[in-house]
C-alpha cells in the first residue's frame, strides 16, 4: 500500500507460478538482534508448499546448542532456580529464537500480512512457545509431562470454516500457511497433508505404517511444518538422549481463533521494539508500528 493508500495488487506470470510483483519493500529486513532476515530458498519453498512441512538441519552453533539446551534442563527440572517470570523458553538464551532470521524469512513468505507490516513491525504474531522434553518411558520423572500418545491430527487444510486457522491456502506464485509450527530441536533426533481432501485411510492410526513420513537431524535444526498438515506426536523411546526442544506456533495477527500470548511485562519490555509486535492485539486496522 501507498502513501495515498493504494494496494499494490499481487500480479503473476502464468509460467510455473513465478511472482511478477511482491511486498517486499515493507517486510522487516532485519530482526530484533539487528540481524538479516534470511530469505528461503526457492527449493526451500517448493518443498514446504509441496510437503506441508520443511527440516533445516544443523541451524544453530554448538555455542547456542550448548547454553540453550542447558537452559532448558534447568527450566524442565530446576525452575524454582530462576525468577518466577523467567521460567519460560520466552526468557534466557532461547528467546532469540522467536525471531531468528531464518525462520521470520520463511514466515515473512508464507504468512505476513503485507498491510499490518513494515521495515519495523513483523506481520503476523506468536500464538504458543513452550519447552518439548520428551524421555525413554524407563527413564522418565515423576511429575513431568516427557510423554506423548500417537494421535493423528488436522489435514484437509483447504477448507476451514470461518475463524479456524488450521488451513492452507495457494493459488500460482503465493502460498499462505496461517497456522505454522517452528520446532528448534536442542538434541539429535533420530528416524523413529496439508491440502488432502480425501478421507484418510485406515492405515493411518498405525505409527509404522508407509503412509507416515518423519525425520531426523542432528542438534541446532529447525522443523517448520503447518499445522493444517497431517501430523501426530509419538513416543520418544530413545535411551541415548531426552528430546529438547523449543516450539513456537505462530499465526496471523489479524484474526483467528488462537488466544494471544502474554509474556510477563518484564520480560516483554526488555525485548528488543521489534520482537515485540511478535505479541500486539489482533486486529485488522492500524495495526502496524511505522
Amino acid at each position: 500500500m501507498d502513501s495515498n493508500g493504494t494496494v499494490t495488487p499481487y500480479i503473476i506470470d502464468k509460467n510455473l507460478g513465478s511472482p511478477m510483483d511482491d511486498y517486499s519493500d515493507v517486510l522487516p529486513k532485519k530482526n530484533g538482534d539487528g540481524l538479516d532476515i534470511v530469505e528461503p530458498t526457492t527449493e526451500q519453498k517448493y518443498r514446504f508448499d509441496k510437503d506441508g512441512w520443511l527440516l533445516v538441519p544443523g541451524v544453530l552453533s554448538e555455542q547456542d546448542i550448548k547454553e540453550m539446551r542447558e537452559y532448558c534442563i534447568q527450566l524442565h527440572f530446576d525452575p524454582q532456580s530462576l525468577p518466577e517470570h523467567e521460567r519460560t523458553p520466552l526468557a534466557g538464551p532461547t528467546q532469540k529464537l522467536i525471531d531468528h532470521p531464518l525462520v521470520m524469512g520463511m514466515m515473512n513468505e508464507f504468512m505476513a500480512n503485507p498491510r499490518l507490516s513494515s521495515p519495523n513491525c513483523y506481520g503476523f504474531s506468536l500464538a504458543a512457545n513452550g519447552l518439548w522434553y520428551r524421555t525413554a518411558p524407563n527413564k522418565r520423572n515423576e511429575g513431568k509431562r516427557e510423554a506423548r500418545q500417537f494421535s493423528p491430527h488436522n489435514g484437509n487444510g483447504l477448507y476451514r470454516l470461518p475463524g479456524d486457522a488450521h488451513y492452507y491456502n495457494a493459488f500460482p506464485g503465493k502460498a499462505n500457511s496461517p497456522h505454522t509450527r517452528v520446532v528448534w530441536e536442542l538434541n539429535p533426533v533420530k528416524t523413529g497433508s496439508h491440502k488432502a481432501v480425501y478421507t484418510a485411510p485406515d492405515e493411518i492410526q498405525d505409527p509404522d505404517s508407509g503412509i507416515w513420513t518423519t525425520y531426523s537431524c542432528p542438534a541446532g535444526s529447525v522443523l517448520f511444518f503447518a499445522e493444517a498438515t497431517t501430523h501426530s506426536a509419538y513416543p520418544w523411546i530413545n535411551e541415548e538422549n531426552d528430546r529438547i526442544a523449543i516450539a513456537n506456533l505462530y499465526n496471523f495477527v489479524d484474526g483467528g481463533h488462537a488466544r494471544l500470548l502474554r509474556p510477563d511485562p518484564r520480560i516483554l519490555n526488555a525485548m528488543p521494539p521489534i520482537r515485540q509486535t511478535l505479541f500486539r492485539e489482533r486486529f485488522a486496522g492500524q495495526n502496524v508500528v511505522k
